[in-house]
């Protein structure tokens, strides 16, 4: 399968409500159409986690940012500058739009992600939505960095697994999470 056909093949999941297993700028992610509350739901059941917890959303450029997001271009652009020093960072932002409800917190805020690595990236851009993302795990285990380290019971709860990446053994460090205040200012909640 070509790396295209394997993409394609993924969006096509997505876009019936199943979920994929995919590599991100991070670790190894369970994902789905962040639209679609069925989906973000059943990412909760897999991975027996509190629907209470919020799950972030990437999102491949700064137009998708701004339109599901309260905040404007202006400043969805420039905290994608700001996280662009090199190193995946996760904002929180004060208020989702066109998001399954599911993964807004209880303020309201939702946690995005610009992703600038390859798959994830070329996954959002063929969904045309922002792409769920929580690390390929049961709630409380470690999250697998690697391939080789996603779980069987997680492998079999998925609909399409990509095939992109699977040997790559190069691991990252989490995202840095910032929460942009309703006062307009950031806090910093990991380093």
């Amino acid at each position: 399968m070509t790396p295209e056909q394997d993409i394609d093949k993924a969006v096509a999941v997505l876009r019936e409500g199943g979920l994929i297993l995919y590599p991100t700028d991070t670790v190894w992610g369970i994902g789905c159409d962040a639209t679609d509350p069925a989906a973000v739901r059943r990412v909760f059941a897999v991975k027996r986690r509190a629907d209470s917890k919020a799950l972030i959303t990437l999102v491949a450029d700064v137009d998708s940012l701004a339109a599901h997001t309260s905040v404007d271009r202006e400043t969805a652009s420039r905290m994608s500058a700001e996280a662009a020093d090199g190193r995946p960072t996760t904002v929180i932002y004060p208020g989702g739009r066109s998001l399954a409800p599911e993964l807004l917190a209880d303020d309201g805020s939702v946690g995005m992600r610009l992703t600038r690595e390859a798959v994830s990236s070329a996954l959002c851009r063929g969904l045309g939505r922002p792409l769920v993302s929580t690390s390929a795990n049961i709630s409380g285990e470690p999250a697998p960095a690697v391939f080789k380290e996603i779980t069987r019971e997680i492998l079999d709860a998925v609909d399409y697994v990509v095939e992109a990446r699977r040997d790559d053994e190069s691991r990252s460090l989490p995202s840095r999470v910032v929460k942009i205040e309703s006062d307009g200012s950031v806090r910093v909640i990991r380093e």
